[in-house]
C-alpha cells in the first residue's frame, strides 16, 4: 500500500526525535506491510487516518472475517510494548480493546486494535458534557497495576522532565518563577504520594473516542503508575485555547479543578498542584520545539493556578 504519512505525524516526530524521524518515516510503508500480513493479525489496509496522531501512524484495516479494526504502527522508543502490555491489563475495560494480545510483539511494534469512530472525540460535545464523560471513563482506567509491571513511576516520568524544564528556564529569565514554582510543587507532591494505580498517562478529552461496545473509551495511553491526581491533571487544561480567550478564565479553571476533584474524590490541592507540573512542563517543552504561540497559551494558563 502506498501512502503518505500525515504532515502533523511529519513534524511532531522531527520535533520529538529529531533526524531519527525520517529514517523510521522512511520505513513505514515496509513497517506497515509487514504488520498487515503477519501470521494471526492478517489485515487489509483502507486508508490512513489523518490528521491523525502524533507519535504513531493509524490505518483503518479490515480482517479476513470482515472485522473492521484499526492498526496502530509507533516509533519503537514511542514505547509501544508499553501501551500494548496496559491495553492488554484494561481488557476493553474503559480503554480500546486489543485485537489480539498476544505474548509476542507484532512486527513493527504494531498494535491491532478495536476500530472505534476516529472522528468523534469528547472534544466534540459542550464541554460541561465532555468533562463529566471523560471522568465517568478514566474512573474506570484507575486499576492496580499488574504484578512484576513494566510501567515507570510518576517520579520517575516527572523527573526525567525536570532537566528541560531548568535548562527553559536559563534560556528565558522570565519562566524562572513559573518552573521553580512547578518544580517545588512536584517535590511536595511527590513527598506526601501513597497511591499506585495503573494511570493513562496523557488522558484528555481527544483522547477518548466513541465506540460500538462503549460509549466512550480512551485511547493512546502513555502508561505509568502513581497517583489519580497526575492522571487528571492534563485534562484540567483541554480547550485551553477556550479559556485563554474568556474573561473569566482563571476563574473557570480554578471552577474545573474543584468539579473533577469532587467528582472522581481526588484531594483538590494535589490536582492543582500537578496541574501546575504538567502545565510548565509542557508549555517549556512546546517551546523548546519552537512552538512559541502553544508554549505560552499553556504558560499564561500555568500561571493563573
Amino acid at each position: 500500500m502506498g501512502f503518505e504519512p500525515p504532515r502533523r505525524l511529519v513534524r511532531a516526530l522531527g520535533e520529538t526525535y529529531g533526524d531519527g524521524a525520517a529514517d523510521w518515516l522512511g520505513r513505514l510503508p515496509a513497517l506497515a506491510g509487514e504488520a498487515l500480513s503477519a501470521p494471526g493479525r492478517e489485515a487489509v489496509a483502507e486508508r490512513v487516518v489523518a490528521p491523525g496522531g502524533r507519535s504513531s501512524l493509524v490505518l483503518l484495516v479490515h480482517r479476513p472475517d470482515g472485522t473492521r479494526a484499526a492498526l496502530k504502527i509507533a516509533p519503537p522508543a514511542a514505547a509501544p510494548a508499553l501501551e500494548r502490555a496496559a491495553l492488554a491489563h484494561w481488557n476493553g475495560w474503559g480503554a480500546v480493546e486489543l485485537l489480539v494480545p498476544g505474548d509476542l510483539a507484532a512486527p513493527g511494534d504494531a498494535l491491532l486494535l478495536e476500530r472505534l469512530h476516529q472522528e468523534v472525540s469528547l472534544r466534540s460535545l459542550p464541554e460541561a458534557k465532555a468533562l463529566l464523560e471523560a471522568a465517568g471513563t478514566v474512573r474506570r482506567l484507575w486499576v492496580q497495576p499488574p504484578p512484576g509491571h513494566p510501567f515507570e513511576t510518576v517520579a520517575e516520568r516527572t523527573g526525567a522532565q525536570t532537566g528541560q524544564m531548568r535548562a527553559a528556564a536559563a534560556r528565558e529569565p522570565e519562566l524562572e518563577p513559573l518552573v521553580s514554582a512547578a518544580l517545588a510543587a512536584r517535590e511536595e507532591l511527590l513527598a506526601g504520594g501513597t497511591e499506585s494505580f495503573l494511570l493513562h498517562g496523557n488522558f484528555r478529552q481527544s483522547k477518548v473516542l466513541s465506540g460500538e461496545r462503549a460509549p466512550w473509551l480512551a485511547v493512546g495511553p502513555e502508561p505509568l503508575v502513581g497517583e489519580r491526581a497526575y492522571d487528571l491533571a492534563r485534562l484540567v487544561r483541554d480547550r485551553v485555547e477556550d479559556l485563554i480567550a474568556s474573561p473569566g478564565g482563571p476563574v473557570t479553571a480554578r471552577r474545573r479543578i474543584k468539579r473533577l476533584a469532587e467528582s472522581l474524590e481526588v484531594d483538590q490541592a494535589r490536582l492543582r498542584g500537578w496541574t501546575l507540573f504538567r502545565a510548565v512542563e509542557s508549555g517549556t517543552r512546546t517551546l523548546t520545539a519552537g512552538r512559541r504561540q502553544d508554549g505560552e497559551l499553556t504558560l499564561e494558563f500555568a500561571g493563573w493556578l
